[in-house]
């Protein structure tokens, strides 16, 4: 069964929703917090990182409801209109601050609205995740389906990394940065839901299945657990990289408008080697292209740490972004083909469940990355507030975070993906 182009372009609009969230909050929230609200540097990573672990409990839940859900358009569709517009709205109102000028007061409301933004996310990105699984059941059909949303994730990322700072340093602030970022949600919701009108209809788990033995299912999925454990360290890693850029161009390069084409160079990339991941996966198969793709990233981020000069820093960057393409088509393809087979095994629909745990430590991981960065920067003594001199141990804490820390974190997977496999990867 294969997919049209016309769906698979309606599908890959739903990542201008998962794009927009998965970068804005990673890349200017912890600076929202320490510079703007002057929250320390260590509170602002726990609050960054809390509200995300609630994730980790409920996409599950969120995946298992839409797994069961019985309606006309489908049980995914609903759920891409409500959650996506939903999230559009509360992503808005987490950037109101400040509303009670003080640090503490309006830390808590970024917390709160960013836990009732992860339970909207939650209900728009599993159900679209899952989708991915039900829409063909072809193997080379699916790198190409997630090939068309990861460039798709590209254009939100370059959109909301470039335009997201210029938007901040406006007259308009992070309350017009917000109120922009929303304005793509929607459009992402609304346009990958009128997308995938022609669809196929997902099945429905039967009503006997119970949430417990449905868990049990994936820990006795191997390939599943491997492959979610390496995706999650590496979002780790990925996560760190993108919380460091806004520091690395203020503080260490004195130029905060570097930010722009470090992001551009790293994002921009992905729009161009589609074609080439696609080949690579064709050619020697998905899980030898993530492996290439790891080793490019862990080696040209890793050299960041010498801060070369700007063209040099930029080409590495480049080179990096190159590398992250691989690191979205290849994971986020190979999923579909292992709850293909482990609903063959089973014979009940488990994609809502296996695409629920899978959003929850993707989420988790890119909330991690900040909150780690985070941690780095106190470490390291960065004084919160604003402040443009720093010192010598938070400058090195910056590079360190956007080079070293990402290169280890996405390189040590690479033993574990010698263990992943999927329906098309066996024999």
């Amino acid at each position: 069964m294969s997919v049209t182009s016309g769906i698979r372009v309606g599908y890959a609009l739903g990542s201008l929703a998962t794009g927009a969230f998965a970068t804005v909050p990673g890349l200017l929230l912890l600076p929202f917090l320490t510079d703007r609200l002057a929250v320390p540097a260590a509170v602002a990573g726990v609050l960054v990182l809390l509200p995300k672990a609630w994730d980790v409990a409920f996409n599950p839940i969120a995946g298992r409801i839409s797994d069961r859900a019985t309606h006309r358009l489908g049980p995914r569709r609903p759920f891409l209109l409500r959650g996506g517009l939903a999230l559009a709205a509360l992503f808005a109102v987490m950037f109101l601050p400040p509303v009670f000028g003080t640090p503490l007061g309006d830390g808590a409301w970024v917390a709160v609205s960013f836990v009732a933004c992860a339970t909207a996310f939650a209900f728009f990105q599993v159900p679209y995740v899952a989708m991915a699984a039900e829409l063909t059941d072809d193997y080379h059909d699916r790198t190409r389906l997630i090939s068309w949303r990861v460039a798709a994730l590209a254009v939100a990322i370059l959109l909301c990394g470039a335009g997201a700072p210029l938007l901040r340093d406006s007259a308009g602030g992070y309350r017009l940065m917000g109120l922009a970022v929303a304005a793509l949600i929607a459009l992402g919701a609304l346009g990958v839901y009128i997308g995938t009108a022609q669809a196929p209809v997902a099945r429905v788990t039967p009503s006997g299945a119970r949430f417990p033995e449905l868990l049990a299912a994936v820990r006795s999925s191997r390939p599943f657990r491997t492959l979610l454990l390496a995706f999650v360290i590496q979002a780790i890693g990925i996560g760190t990289l993108l919380a460091g850029v806004d520091y690395l161009a203020r503080v260490v390069l004195h130029d905060p408008g570097a930010q722009t084409p470090l992001f551009a160079a790293f994002v921009a990339p992905a729009l161009l080697v589609m074609p080439l991941w696609q080949r690579v996966g064709r050619r020697w198969g998905k899980r030898r292209g993530y492996q290439a793709a790891t080793v490019l990233f862990a080696l040209s981020i890793a050299a960041v740490a010498f801060v070369p000069p700007m063209w040099v820093l930029v080409l590495l960057v480049a080179l990096t972004g190159v590398a992250y393409a691989g690191l979205q088509v290849f994971p986020m393809s190979m999923l579909p083909d292992i709850i293909t087979a482990e609903e063959k095994r089973s014979g009940a629909v488990r994609a809502g469940l296996f695409s629920g745990v899978w959003t929850a430590g993707e989420t988790l991981g890119l909330a991690l990355g900040p909150g780690l960065y985070g941690v780095l920067l106190a470490v390291g003594g960065y004084v919160s507030g604003g402040v443009v001199d720093q010192p010598e141990g938070a400058r090195v804490a910056i590079v360190v975070g956007f080079s070293l820390v990402p290169a280890v974190l996405v390189g040590v997977v690479l033993p574990l993906l010698s263990f992943v496999e999927g329906e098309g990867e066996r024999g």
